[in-house]
C-alpha cells in the first residue's frame, strides 16, 4: 500500500469518527481502540511471519530427507545389482530351493490331509443325519443322502479331470454313500418285513384280502425313499416293497428249481419252472393291482417315468423283483447243459414263449416301453452270449434235416396229391424243403434283434435254398449231358438212357419245373407276409443310412447282404424289392430252363415218333372212298404217344405252363408236317382226304386235353383245307382256286376268303405252293 493511499484512508477514518466537536470528548477512547487494533494486527503479523518461517524450514527439511532417501535407494540398488551378479554366478539358490522342497511338500500334504479330514467330517455328519430320520421320515432322510450322493458324483468328476487322483478318498466316499443307501433300504425294508410277518404273508386270500393302513403306509414309505432313484436312474430300478414281498417266493423258487429236487433238473425248466412262475403271477395279479396301483400312480403318473409299466403297474413291478432269480436259473441251466445243442434249441423256444407270456399276458415291458422293438426279454439276454452257438446248432439241425429229406425214397417223386387239377405239382422234396424253411422261420421270428434275424435268414434259410437250387441245376445239367451229342460222346450209361425213355425225360424236367415253381411261389408268398416285409423295411432303412459298409448287420458287409438278398438293397430309387429277390431270380431261371427243355423234349419226341409217318409214300393213291377213311396205320403209334404225353403233363403241370409247353411243341410239329409231308409229297384227292383225316385225329387228341389247343396247328389245318378242294361241284373248286391264285395276289386273297382260310396266315405264295401239291394240278 502506498503512502498516498494510507493517508487517504486515514483521512477518511478521521472524517468518519470526528464529524462534530463533541466527538473530540471521546478522543482518548478512540486512540485506545486504535492502539488495541494495531496490537492485534501486529500480533497476527508476527504469527504469520513465524508460520511462514516454519513452513519454509519444514520444506527444506523434507527436501533434504527426500534427497537422502534417493541417495540411499541408489546405494541400495547398486548393492542389489552387485549381489545379483554374485548370485547369478553362484549355485547357492538352487541348493536352497532343493532343501526347501521336502518341507514344502510336507506342508502341502498336511494342508491336504486337513482338508480331507474336513471332507470326511462332512460325510460322517450327512450319514448320521440321514440315519436319524429313519424309519419315521424317509423323505427327510433323503435330503442328507442326496447331498452325500451329489458330493460323491462331484468327487468322481473332479477325479476324472485330475487324472485319477485321490482314489482312496473317492472310493471311501462312494462306499459310504452306497453303504448308507443299503442301510436306509434295509431299515425301511425291515419295517415292511415285520408288518408282512404279522399279517402271515403270503398266507392270505388273494381274492378277499385287503391291505390295511399300516401295511400300505410301509409300502408308501419305501416308494417315497426310492422316488429320486427311480426318476434319475438310467437303468430299471426294482421297487423295494415288491422286492420285500417277493422274498418268500424267491425262496420257494430256489427250493423247487435250484436245489436237489427233480424239478431242479435243467430239462424241467420249461415243464415246471416257467409254468410255476406264470401261475404265481396269475394268482396275485388282481391283489397287487387293486391294493397298490393307486400308490404307484400317485407317485409316478406325472413324472418322466409315467409311461413305464414297471413303475405304474404293480404286477410289472412284482415281475421285475422276481426276474433276477429266474435269470440265475437260466444261467445255471445253460452252464449245466453246455454243449447240448438239441437242448439249447429247445430252451430258446421255451424262453421266447415265456417272454411272450410276460409281454402279452401281463403287459410287461421291462422298462423299455418307449423302445420301438420293446423288451428283448430273457431271450435277448441269453443271445448276447449264446447267439452264435444257437445259430450254429440250428443251422446244423436244418442242414441235417435237409440232407435227410433229399435221401428219402420219394424225395424225387412228384407229389400228385399236393394240389388239384390244373395246378403244377412239385416233388415231395420241394414241399418238405419249404416246410423245413417255414419251421426255421418259426424258430427265429420272435427274436427281437434285427441282426440276429438276418443271420438266420442268410446263414440257414438262404443256404438251404442255395443247396436245393444247386440240386435242381445239377439235375438239368445231367439231363443235358445225357441228351446232347457232346454229352453222349463222353459216355452215358444204359441206366441213364433207360431212365429217360417213355415219359422219363418229361418227368425229369417236370420235377425240376414243379419244384422250382413251388419254391418261387412260396418265396413270393413269404415276401408278402408282415414278418418279412418288416425285415425288408428294416434292412432298407439300415442300408440307406449305414456309414460302415463293412458291417451292415451282424458282421455282414453291405455287398454280402445285397448279393444274398436283393440287388436293390440300399437304393433310394427302388422300393419294390423283397428279401428273396436273388433267390427268386435263380429259381425262376431254372423254371424257365425246364420249361424250354420240356418243349424241346416234346419236339424231339415228335420228330422221332412221326418219322415213319413222314416217309409214307401213299398220298397219291386213288380211291373213291373219301368220307369214312381210317387213320393211317403209321399214325397209330404217334397218337398213342401224344395221348400218353398229354395225359402225363396234364397231371404234372398247371394249366398255364401246360398250354405254353404244348403250344411250342405243337407249333414245331406243325412245321414238321408242313415241311416234310405237305411240301414234300404230291396228293391225290383221296391222299389229301387221308391227310385231312390224320390231322383231324391229331387235333382231336390235342383238343381232348387242351381246349382250343389245336390252334397251334392252325396254319397246317388251313393248308389241308385248301388242299382238299374238290375237282368239281358248286362253290370253290380246285381248278377255280388254281386259276384265281395264279391270276394275281388280289384274286388269290379273294379265293382264300371264299375258302375261309384268309385269317389263318396263309399268303398267296403259300396258296400256290399248296395247290401245286395236288396231282391234278401237276397234270
Amino acid at each position: 500500500m502506498t503512502t498516498m493511499e494510507h493517508d487517504i484512508r486515514l483521512e477518511d477514518y478521521l472524517d468518519d469518527k470526528l464529524q462534530s466537536t463533541t466527538d473530540f470528548d471521546h478522543l482518548d477512547t478512540l486512540l485506545s481502540s486504535v492502539e488495541h487494533q494495531r496490537s492485534q494486527l501486529q500480533s497476527q503479523l508476527d504469527d504469520a511471519t513465524a508460520a511462514l518461517a516454519q513452513a519454509r524450514q519444514s520444506e527444506s527439511d523434507r527436501q533434504k530427507a527426500l534427497m537422502a532417501q534417493i541417495d540411499e535407494f541408489q546405494s541400495l540398488q547398486s548393492s542389489i545389482d552387485v549381489r545379483l551378479q554374485i548370485i547369478a554366478s553362484s549355485d547357492a539358490p538352487d541348493e536352497a530351493i532343493k532343501r526347501l522342497e521336502a518341507p514344502m511338500g510336507q506342508l502341502r500334504k498336511v494342508d491336504l490331509a486337513y482338508k480331507y479330514l474336513l471332507l470326511l467330517q462332512d460325510v460322517a455328519k450327512l450319514r448320521q443325519e440321514a440315519r436319524s430320520h429313519l424309519p419315521e421320515s424317509p423323505k427327510q432322510a433323503l435330503e442328507p443322502y442326496t447331498k452325500l450322493k451329489q458330493l460323491c458324483l462331484r468327487l468322481k468328476e473332479l477325479q476324472k479331470n485330475a487324472d485319477g487322483a485321490a482314489v482312496h478318498l473317492v472310493n471311501f466316499v462312494e462306499g459310504v454313500t452306497e453303504t448308507l443307501w443299503d442301510e436306509m433300504k434295509a431299515t425301511m425294508s425291515a419295517e415292511l418285513e415285520a408288518v408282512l410277518k404279522a399279517r402271515k404273508w403270503p398266507n392270505v386270500d388273494p381274492d378277499n384280502a385287503e391291505v390295511d393302513e399300516e401295511w400300505l403306509g410301509c409300502f408308501e414309505k419305501l416308494i417315497d425313499l426310492q422316488v429320486p432313484e427311480v426318476l434319475y436312474s438310467p437303468t430299471v430300478v426294482t421297487l423295494l416293497p415288491f422286492e420285500v414281498m417277493a422274498q418268500i417266493f424267491v425262496k420257494e423258487f430256489r427250493f423247487h428249481f435250484m436245489s436237489d429236487k427233480p424239478t431242479s433238473a435243467p430239462q424241467a425248466i420249461g415243464a415246471h419252472c416257467f409254468p410255476w412262475f406264470t401261475a404265481l403271477l396269475e394268482k396275485w395279479e388282481d391283489f397287487l393291482r387293486d391294493n397298490f396301483g393307486g400308490v404307484l400312480a400317485a407317485r409316478f403318473a406325472e413324472t418322466g417315468v409315467g409311461e413305464r409299466m414297471v413303475y405304474m403297474d404293480p404286477v410289472c413291478g412284482f415281475i421285475t423283483a422276481m426276474l433276477p432269480v429266474v435269470r440265475e436259473k437260466v444261467r445255471d441251466t445253460l452252464e449245466a447243459t453246455r454243449g447240448d445243442a438239441a437242448f439249447l434249441s429247445s430252451l430258446m423256444g421255451q424262453l421266447m414263449s415265456f417272454d411272450e407270456t410276460l409281454r402279452g399276458g401281463f403287459a410287461y415291458g421291462g422298462g423299455d416301453d418307449d423302445v420301438e422293438e420293446g423288451w428283448g426279454g430273457l431271450t435277448s439276454e441269453v443271445l448276447q452270449d449264446h447267439f452264435r452257438t444257437w445259430l450254429e446248432a440250428e443251422k446244423q439241425f436244418a442242414l441235417e434235416r435237409y440232407q435227410g429229406i433229399m435221401k428219402t425214397q420219394d424225395a424225387r417223386m412228384i407229389d400228385y396229391d399236393f394240389a388239384g387239377a390244373g395246378k403244377t405239382k412239385p416233388t415231395f422234396a420241394a414241399v418238405r424243403v419249404t416246410d423245413l424253411l417255414k419251421s426255421v422261420t418259426t424258430q427265429y421270428e420272435r427274436v427281437r434283434r434285427f441282426s440276429h434275424k438276418l443271420r438266420f435268414l442268410i446263414d440257414i434259410q438262404l443256404t438251404i435254398l442255395d443247396e436245393y437250387h444247386d440240386h435242381l441245376r445239377g439235375t438239368l445239367e445231367a439231363y443235358l449231358s445225357i441228351t446232347s451229342t457232346v454229352g453222349r460222346a463222353f459216355g452215358v450209361t444204359k441206366e441213364q438212357i433207360a431212365a429217360l425213355e417213355g415219359t422219363g425225360a418229361l418227368e425229369t424236367l417236370c420235377k425240376v419245373y414243379g419244384s422250382a415253381d413251388h419254391v418261387v411261389n412260396a418265396l413270393k408268398d413269404w415276401s408278402n407276409e408282415e414278418f418279412f416285409i418288416t425285415m425288408w423295411e428294416q434292412l432298407q432303412s439300415r442300408a440307406k443310412v449305414s456309414e460302415d459298409q463293412s458291417n451292415l448287420a451282424g458282421g455282414m458287409s453291405y455287398d454280402h447282404v445285397r448279393n444274398r438278398t436283393s440287388a436293390v438293397v440300399g437304393r433310394e430309387d427302388d422300393d419294390n424289392g423283397v428279401l428273396f429277390d436273388e433267390t427268386i431270380a435263380a429259381y425262376s431261371a431254372r423254371r424257365q430252363t425246364a420249361q424250354k427243355l420240356l418243349s424241346e423234349a416234346l419236339a424231339s419226341s415228335h420228330h422221332k415218333i412221326f418219322r415213319a409217318y413222314l416217309h409214307r409214300a401213299q398220298w397219291t393213291t386213288i380211291s373213291d372212298e373219301v368220307d369214312n377213311l381210317a387213320i393211317t396205320a403209321e399214325l397209330d403209334e404217334p397218337l398213342r404217344i401224344l395221348k400218353r404225353d398229354l395225359d402225363f403233363l396234364s397231371r404234372a403241370l398247371g394249366t398255364a405252363p401246360f398250354r405254353r409247353v404244348w403250344r411250342q411243341a405243337l407249333e414245331k410239329l406243325n412245321d414238321i408236317l408242313w415241311t416234310e409231308v405237305l411240301m414234300s409229297h404230291k396228293f391225290t384227292a383221296s391222299g389229301a382226304a387221308q391227310f385231312a383225316r390224320d390231322l383231324a385225329a391229331i387235333e382231336g387228341v390235342v383238343e381232348r386235353y387242351i381246349p382250343d389247343g389245336s390252334s397251334a396247328l392252325g396254319s397246317l389245318s388251313d393248308a389241308v383245307r385248301l388242299l382238299n378242294l374238290p375237282l368239281e361241284g358248286e362253290g370253290m373248286t380246285l381248278k377255280k382256286a388254281t386259276d384265281m391264285v395264279y391270276t394275281d395276289n388280289t384274286e388269290a386273297k379273294k379265293m382264300l376268303e371264299e375258302v375261309g382260310v384268309a385269317d389263318g396266315g396263309l399268303t398267296a405264295a403259300n396258296a400256290r405252293q399248296i395247290l401245286g401239291r395236288r396231282v391234278e394240278n401237276a397234270e
